[in-house]
């Protein structure tokens, strides 16, 4: 994994701070039916919408705690096809990694190369001894991707007053905040 020229780098992903020019892709990953299902609804509606979402969301969480949630690009093609990132949110003791691809890089095991990644920055760059994750019950990919990077289901939380509760992925060894390898 390499981090120049991007905030990360893995074999076939680059991921990027997000900027206003990504927002058409925004408008259409935030509104896609899967996002809005799991996720949630952001209202983000136009590119307008798209902008403020940055302005409030990744961009606010890059100056005040120098991580976010970032673009991820396939190296090959140069495209947006997904966001992952490190989110700390008031309700959550723990950082924790958040990602969402478009359908049509689902099932190609980017989110898990990405996610990859992603933790072993948390690790490596920043120093974080333990990065947890949130996925909604019904979510079985992505129950799929944290399992198969070594994180198990320890409870249920709230990650926004109003909302359902989620399920709190752990590392499986406590103190591992990513496995050494995509192996």
């Amino acid at each position: 994994m390499k981090t120049s020229g991007a905030v990360i780098t893995t074999e076939r992903l680059r991921l990027r701070l997000l900027t206003y020019d990504d927002a058409p892709f925004l408008v259409a990953l935030l509104n896609d039916v899967t996002f809005v299902e799991f996720i949630g609804d952001r209202g983000v509606r136009t590119d307008a919408d798209a902008r403020q979402y940055l302005d409030f969301g990744p961009l606010a969480s890059y100056t005040a705690h120098g991580f976010g949630l970032w673009c991820v690009e396939r190296l090959d093609a140069g495209e947006p096809i997904g966001i992952c990132g490190l989110l700390k949110r008031p309700t959550l003791d723990d950082i924790d990694v958040g990602y969402a691809m478009l359908p049509a890089a689902r099932g190609e095991g980017f989110a898990r190369e990405a996610v990859h990644g992603t933790l072993m920055h948390a690790r490596d760059v920043l120093g974080l001894s333990r990065v947890v994750a949130i996925v909604a019950p019904g979510n079985g990919a992505s129950i799929r991707v944290m399992e198969s990077l070594g994180y198990r289901s320890t409870s249920s939380v709230v990650s926004m007053p109003g909302l359902d509760p989620v399920l709190l992925f752990t590392p499986a060894i406590e103190g591992q905040s990513a496995p050494e390898s995509l192996v």
